[in-house]
Protein backbone atom coordinates (compact mmCIF):
# COMPACT_ATOMS: atom_id res chain seq x y z
CA UNK A 1 0.00 0.00 0.00
CA UNK A 2 1.05 3.38 -0.84
CA UNK A 3 2.51 5.12 2.15
CA UNK A 4 0.51 8.63 2.02
CA UNK A 5 -2.66 6.45 2.99
CA UNK A 6 -1.26 6.53 5.80
CA UNK A 7 -1.31 10.16 6.67
CA UNK A 8 -3.74 11.46 7.86
CA UNK A 9 -4.07 14.65 6.05
CA UNK A 10 -4.10 12.55 3.25
CA UNK A 11 -7.23 10.19 4.61
CA UNK A 12 -9.09 14.01 5.12
CA UNK A 13 -8.14 15.36 1.90
CA UNK A 14 -9.65 11.93 0.22
CA UNK A 15 -12.77 12.38 2.13
CA UNK A 16 -13.34 16.16 1.72
CA UNK A 17 -12.67 15.63 -2.36
CA UNK A 18 -15.30 12.89 -2.60
CA UNK A 19 -17.54 14.80 -1.04
CA UNK A 20 -16.77 18.31 -2.57
CA UNK A 21 -17.36 16.62 -5.91
CA UNK A 22 -20.95 15.29 -4.46
CA UNK A 23 -21.80 18.80 -3.01
CA UNK A 24 -20.83 20.55 -6.58
CA UNK A 25 -22.78 18.57 -8.39
CA UNK A 26 -25.84 18.77 -6.45
CA UNK A 27 -25.77 22.49 -5.28
CA UNK A 28 -23.74 24.04 -7.72
CA UNK A 29 -24.90 25.16 -11.67
CA UNK A 30 -22.50 22.24 -13.87
CA UNK A 31 -21.90 25.69 -16.54
CA UNK A 32 -20.67 27.86 -13.05
CA UNK A 33 -16.86 28.35 -12.50
CA UNK A 34 -17.76 28.11 -8.97
CA UNK A 35 -18.42 24.49 -9.40
CA UNK A 36 -14.67 23.95 -11.32
CA UNK A 37 -13.28 26.26 -8.90
CA UNK A 38 -14.42 23.77 -5.88
CA UNK A 39 -13.60 20.52 -7.49
CA UNK A 40 -10.23 21.36 -8.18
CA UNK A 41 -9.58 23.20 -4.88
CA UNK A 42 -10.83 19.54 -3.38
CA UNK A 43 -8.33 17.83 -6.08
CA UNK A 44 -5.54 20.19 -5.57
CA UNK A 45 -5.28 20.03 -2.17
CA UNK A 46 -5.07 16.01 -2.20
CA UNK A 47 -2.62 15.97 -5.11
CA UNK A 48 0.08 18.60 -3.85
CA UNK A 49 -0.17 16.21 -0.51
CA UNK A 50 0.74 13.12 -2.76
CA UNK A 51 3.44 14.63 -4.65
CA UNK A 52 4.81 16.56 -1.62
CA UNK A 53 5.96 13.18 0.26
CA UNK A 54 6.71 11.16 -2.29
CA UNK A 55 10.13 9.75 -1.97
CA UNK A 56 11.60 11.62 -4.19
CA UNK A 57 10.65 15.21 -3.29
CA UNK A 58 13.24 17.48 -1.32
CA UNK A 59 12.02 18.60 2.32
CA UNK A 60 11.94 21.77 0.80
CA UNK A 61 9.64 21.02 -1.84
CA UNK A 62 7.33 18.97 0.26
CA UNK A 63 7.33 22.26 2.66
CA UNK A 64 6.16 24.08 -0.98
CA UNK A 65 3.39 21.59 -2.17
CA UNK A 66 2.16 21.00 1.42
CA UNK A 67 1.96 24.73 1.64
CA UNK A 68 0.24 24.36 -1.83
CA UNK A 69 -2.35 22.18 -0.74
CA UNK A 70 -3.30 24.18 2.49
CA UNK A 71 -4.09 27.38 0.45
CA UNK A 72 -6.37 25.10 -1.94
CA UNK A 73 -8.10 23.86 1.40
CA UNK A 74 -8.85 27.33 2.40
CA UNK A 75 -9.83 28.53 -0.97
CA UNK A 76 -12.67 25.83 -0.49
CA UNK A 77 -13.04 26.86 2.99
CA UNK A 78 -13.81 30.27 1.94
CA UNK A 79 -16.17 28.58 -0.87
CA UNK A 80 -17.97 26.57 1.52
CA UNK A 81 -18.54 30.16 3.75
CA UNK A 82 -19.70 31.60 0.91
CA UNK A 83 -22.37 28.85 -0.53
CA UNK A 84 -24.06 29.58 3.07
CA UNK A 85 -23.82 33.39 3.17
CA UNK A 86 -24.82 33.81 -0.70
CA UNK A 87 -27.99 31.69 0.27
CA UNK A 88 -28.81 33.07 3.68
CA UNK A 89 -27.86 29.66 5.54
CA UNK A 90 -26.64 29.60 8.59
CA UNK A 91 -22.30 28.96 9.05
CA UNK A 92 -22.13 27.03 12.09
CA UNK A 93 -19.75 28.58 14.87
CA UNK A 94 -17.24 25.64 16.15
CA UNK A 95 -19.24 25.15 19.59
CA UNK A 96 -22.63 24.07 17.35
CA UNK A 97 -23.95 20.33 18.46
CA UNK A 98 -23.97 19.45 15.08
CA UNK A 99 -20.19 20.25 14.51
CA UNK A 100 -18.98 18.86 17.85
CA UNK A 101 -21.30 15.83 15.93
CA UNK A 102 -19.23 16.45 12.54
CA UNK A 103 -15.75 16.33 14.24
CA UNK A 104 -17.02 13.05 15.55
CA UNK A 105 -17.69 11.58 12.28
CA UNK A 106 -14.89 12.65 10.85
CA UNK A 107 -12.53 11.13 13.31
CA UNK A 108 -14.20 7.60 12.73
CA UNK A 109 -13.79 8.22 9.02
CA UNK A 110 -10.43 9.23 8.74
CA UNK A 111 -9.32 6.56 11.42
CA UNK A 112 -6.78 3.98 10.26
CA UNK A 113 -9.00 1.55 11.81
CA UNK A 114 -11.54 1.99 8.74
CA UNK A 115 -8.51 1.65 6.01
CA UNK A 116 -9.09 -1.11 3.85
CA UNK A 117 -5.63 -3.72 2.70
CA UNK A 118 -5.27 -1.81 0.00
CA UNK A 119 -5.63 1.86 1.89
CA UNK A 120 -8.70 2.78 0.71
CA UNK A 121 -11.44 3.60 3.12
CA UNK A 122 -13.98 1.14 4.41
CA UNK A 123 -16.63 3.19 5.23
CA UNK A 124 -17.07 6.43 2.70
CA UNK A 125 -18.26 9.48 3.77
CA UNK A 126 -21.56 10.89 2.84
CA UNK A 127 -22.94 14.44 2.96
CA UNK A 128 -25.48 14.87 5.89
CA UNK A 129 -28.67 15.76 3.94
CA UNK A 130 -29.72 19.28 3.52
CA UNK A 131 -28.08 22.12 2.30
CA UNK A 132 -27.13 23.72 5.57
CA UNK A 133 -25.31 20.82 7.39
CA UNK A 134 -23.59 19.36 3.95
CA UNK A 135 -21.78 22.89 3.80
CA UNK A 136 -21.15 23.09 7.07
CA UNK A 137 -19.49 19.43 7.47
CA UNK A 138 -17.54 20.06 4.55
CA UNK A 139 -16.43 23.51 6.36
CA UNK A 140 -15.85 21.12 9.41
CA UNK A 141 -13.38 18.95 7.20
CA UNK A 142 -11.87 21.83 5.61
CA UNK A 143 -10.83 23.63 9.30
CA UNK A 144 -9.37 20.05 10.40
CA UNK A 145 -7.54 19.65 7.26
CA UNK A 146 -6.06 23.08 7.28
CA UNK A 147 -4.97 22.79 11.28
CA UNK A 148 -3.30 19.48 10.51
CA UNK A 149 -1.62 20.44 7.59
CA UNK A 150 -0.28 23.69 9.24
CA UNK A 151 1.00 21.50 11.96
CA UNK A 152 2.56 18.92 8.70
CA UNK A 153 4.10 21.51 7.27
CA UNK A 154 5.52 23.49 11.00
CA UNK A 155 7.05 19.62 11.72
CA UNK A 156 8.78 19.58 8.35
CA UNK A 157 10.08 23.27 8.56
CA UNK A 158 11.78 22.16 11.79
CA UNK A 159 13.09 18.60 10.58
CA UNK A 160 15.28 21.23 7.90
CA UNK A 161 16.18 23.78 10.17
CA UNK A 162 17.80 20.61 12.48
CA UNK A 163 18.77 18.43 9.35
CA UNK A 164 18.86 20.66 6.50
CA UNK A 165 17.79 19.76 3.06
CA UNK A 166 18.89 17.45 0.51
CA UNK A 167 21.09 19.65 -1.29
CA UNK A 168 23.04 20.51 1.46
CA UNK A 169 22.89 17.09 2.85
CA UNK A 170 24.61 16.43 -0.47
CA UNK A 171 27.15 19.02 -0.92
CA UNK A 172 28.39 18.13 3.20
CA UNK A 173 28.84 14.81 1.74
CA UNK A 174 30.97 16.06 -1.43
CA UNK A 175 32.82 17.99 1.06
CA UNK A 176 33.63 15.20 3.18
CA UNK A 177 34.64 12.89 0.31
CA UNK A 178 37.00 15.36 -0.84
CA UNK A 179 38.13 16.11 2.80
CA UNK A 180 38.99 12.32 3.14
CA UNK A 181 40.63 12.25 -0.49
CA UNK A 182 43.30 14.98 0.09
CA UNK A 183 44.12 13.31 3.25
CA UNK A 184 45.44 9.96 1.44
Amino acid sequence: MNKVKYLLTYRYAEIIHDLTVIFTTKYIDYKSRTKDQMDQAARSGKQNIVEGVSEIASLKSQIKLLGVSLASFEELTTDCEDFLRQHGLEIYPKTHLKVAEFRKLAYRLSNLSNLGDLGNLIESATLPGNPTDNANFLLTLCHIETYLLSKQIKAAEEKFIKEGGYTENLFKKRLDYLKSKSLK
